[in-house]
């Protein structure tokens, strides 16, 4: 029998999250984001409930091949650009959009063979200050492409630094706007936080959305706002069984380090899943679990293959040869239950993102 950890895709999932980000986008076309191999889901395995996106942005030139090969035939955008200049040449061949943030970008283009001019989101550096070209030389970024004749239409792009709390947008918007201002060309700023957040405003919408976490079920604001109050489903379920069972002593330890001591008698379950399948080793005590769909939490530290669970609000729970009872380590449970992906990562101190991008190649995935 193998080990019966299981991570499940939860594909309807993905389709009604994906039109949830379209009652956002209201009249913007809207980007599916599945950078980082789908944040971990497969681009595979979530095509076809991807599919009525009007566009799929990425990072990485074989993921957008493998988009190609699905059959799409309409917009993929590289989200970083291309990284020298025989990129091009794929842009060229696959048609691929990209995103210039620096002169050396331009460069490329500029010294790039070419009969079928390309398209290009020119991006600014509002406020976030990872890449972009500044407010003070936007403007002449946009020149300097715009007197390409291998450059098509050129866009403008940029990415909100704190759409998802109190800070909020204006500063960075108002910083867009004054760049852009009067420049021909299509408009895209809203990540999944501000799309969710602030795109009510049909100027901030403007014509692409980038939706990405929110199409996995996960929010872009927890703790103020759950994925269920802005109306996502989990598309991503981590699932195992447990292996064993050991009755504390008040006193005992588990686990490496002896982190955790029973205050009290208490009965502990063994379930089959550690760090190597990509769940967080720094996850702690208290970190939540469902057992039978029963919430309970971990206890002690977790090990490379296997996390020790409180069972005592779930007494019934044990081994029985082949098939131990039901551990979930986020998602839906088979009764139904749902561990959101977001509490477990506050609680492991990370962010859903990161949960789903970790899950190890070693994890049997399945789509349903």
């Amino acid at each position: 029998m193998p080990r019966p950890i299981r991570a499940h895709i939860h594909t309807a999932a993905l389709a009604a999250n994906l039109e949830r980000a379209r009652r956002s986008a209201a009249d913007a076309r809207l980007w599916a984001v599945v950078k980082a191999n789908a944040y971990g889901h497969g681009i595979e395995r979530v095509w076809d409930a991807l599919r009525a996106a009007d566009g799929f942005a990425l990072l990485d030139l074989q993921e957008a091949e493998r988009v190609r090969a699905l059959g799409w035939r309409g917009p993929i955008l590289l989200l970083e650009g291309v990284f020298e200049p025989r990129d091009l040449e794929l842009c060229s061949r696959l048609s691929l959009w990209h995103a210039v943030h620096c002169d050396e970008q331009i460069d490329m283009l500029a010294a790039h063979k070419t009969q079928q001019p390309q398209r290009v989101f020119l991006k600014l550096n509002s406020g976030m200050n990872r890449l972009g070209f500044t407010p003070e030389r936007y403007r002449s970024a946009w020149a300097r492409l715009n007197a390409l004749t291998q450059v098509d239409e050129i866009s403008h792009m940029t990415h909100f630094s704190d759409a998802d709390g109190p800070r909020g947008i204006a500063h960075q918007w108002q910083a867009f706007c004054t760049a852009t201002q009067d420049l021909p060309g299509e408009r895209s700023v809203c990540n999944s936080a501000a799309l969710l957040r602030h795109a009510s405003d049909a100027q901030v919408r403007g014509d692409w959305v980038r939706a990405g976490i929110a199409l996995y079920g996960s929010a872009p604001d927890f703790p103020e706002r759950s994925a269920s109050d802005w109306g996502l489903a989990p598309t991503m379920t981590l699932s195992t069984r447990l292996l064993g069972v050991q009755q504390l002593q008040a006193g005992d330890s588990v686990g490496y380090g002896s982190r955790f001591r029973a205050e009290a008698p208490m009965r502990i379950g063994i379930a089959a899943c550690g760090y190597a399948d990509g769940y967080p080793r720094h996850a702690d005590t208290g970190t939540p679990v469902l057992v039978h769909g029963v919430r309970t939490r971990l206890v002690g530290r977790v090990s490379m293959d296997m996390v020790t669970v409180d069972l005592e609000p779930v007494l019934a729970a044990g081994v029985e040869p082949g098939f131990g009872t039901q551990v979930t380590l986020w998602g839906r449970a088979d009764t139904g239950a749902v561990l959101p992906i977001d509490e477990v990562a506050h609680a492991a101190g990370t962010v859903g993102y990161e949960l789903m991008c970790a899950l190890a190649p070693r994890v049997p995935v399945l789509a349903e």
